[in-house]
């Protein structure tokens, strides 16, 4: 691409490595556990277009928390501007949505795939959907609220390991990466904006 230049960001290298990391602990834990993190993971065209059909109303309350004038909403605005957007703001948007699929597919492989499930059989659907999530939720913990989104984002996600007829990772992680993708983009948008 020409008019990109090559990014030499560390920190876009570094996030990338370190999401990547996630999925070799979710291998690990798999291995202690038992679980194949990989079993639930279909490619198919059914579970593509349902993941991206369930980002819409994620997006939707995305935009609509950007317009919100509510201090601790503006406060994790502000927080995402001052950590990604000053960090990433030299990124093109291949990327971003580099980063996001790398995100998107780990966290995922980690959470719904090797954590979830195996907390299902130790505790039960109802309380493996919860206690992973709130694991989830407390690895995001930036503000409290913050970490309240997280967790509301994970239980969602989770429920929408086994939407349709069979359980499929694939839709959480288009979920993940998609949702990922676009808050990028507005972040940086921002950022540039605020510049």
């Amino acid at each position: 691409m020409q008019n990109s230049p090559p990014v030499t960001n560390t920190f876009f290298r570094v996030a990338c490595y370190f999401e990547a990391a996630l999925t070799l602990l979710a291998i690990g834990v798999g291995w202690l556990t038992g679980i194949d993190p990989f079993e639930d993971l279909i490619f198919n065209e059914r579970a593509f277009v349902n993941g991206v059909l369930l980002t819409l109303p994620l997006l939707l309350l995305f935009f609509s928390m950007q317009e919100l004038p509510i201090q601790a909403l503006a406060k994790i605005r502000q927080l995402l501007l001052e950590t990604l957007g000053a960090r990433l703001y030299q990124c093109h948007w291949t990327d971003l949505l580099i980063l996001a699929v790398i995100a998107g597919f780990s966290e995922e492989v980690l959470f719904r795939g090797a954590l979830q499930p195996w907390l299902e059989n130790v505790t039960g659907i109802t309380n493996g959907l919860l206690i992973s999530n709130l694991i989830f939720a407390l690895v995001h913990a930036v503000t409290p609220l913050y970490a309240l989104l997280a967790m509301l984002m994970g239980l969602y996600l989770g429920m929408s390991l086994d939407y349709d007829t069979e359980r499929n990772l694939l839709t959480p992680i288009v979920i993940h990466s998609l949702y990922d993708f676009i808050a990028f983009i507005v972040i940086l948008r921002n950022y540039r904006k605020s510049l």
